[in-house]
């Protein structure tokens, strides 16, 4: 693996569902080994996360149009990320992508939903 194994990916997890606004205890910061891909799959490293307002709506568990995160659950979210390691014939290390990778450092993808960005194109 390309990735420098003293890394630990740190994962951010929905721990509660807020009454009102957001707060710290809502949330839990978990350390846990890199993932390893397996076949088919790709190792992404996040490089830029979106905050967006529709995270409020998924911490809740009030019927919506997206599926509520469950508790325990990497909270989700829209990324930009860097392959770094792959077992996908789509995608070679160092592509970068967006992805839905969530609160985290690396995330495991299967390449769905997965679009790749041209760095040569604009500033990523």
């Amino acid at each position: 693996m390309s990735h420098d194994t003293s890394d630990r990916n740190l994962r951010i997890l929905l721990a509660s569902r807020p009454e009102r606004a957001p707060s710290a205890e809502n949330f839990t910061l978990e350390e846990a080994p890199i993932p390893e891909p397996g076949e088919g799959e790709v190792l992404l490293k996040v490089l830029y996360l979106s905050l967006d307002p529709y995270m409020r709506g998924r911490m809740s568990a009030a019927k919506s149009y997206a599926r509520p995160l469950e508790i325990g659950e990497v909270m989700e979210g829209g990324t930009v990320a860097r392959v770094i390691a792959s077992r996908h014939p789509g995608f070679a290390e160092g592509d970068v992508v967006l992805s839905y990778s969530g609160w985290q450092r690396f995330a495991l993808s299967d390449g769905t939903g997965l679009q790749k960005l041209d760095p040569a194109r604009a500033p990523v």
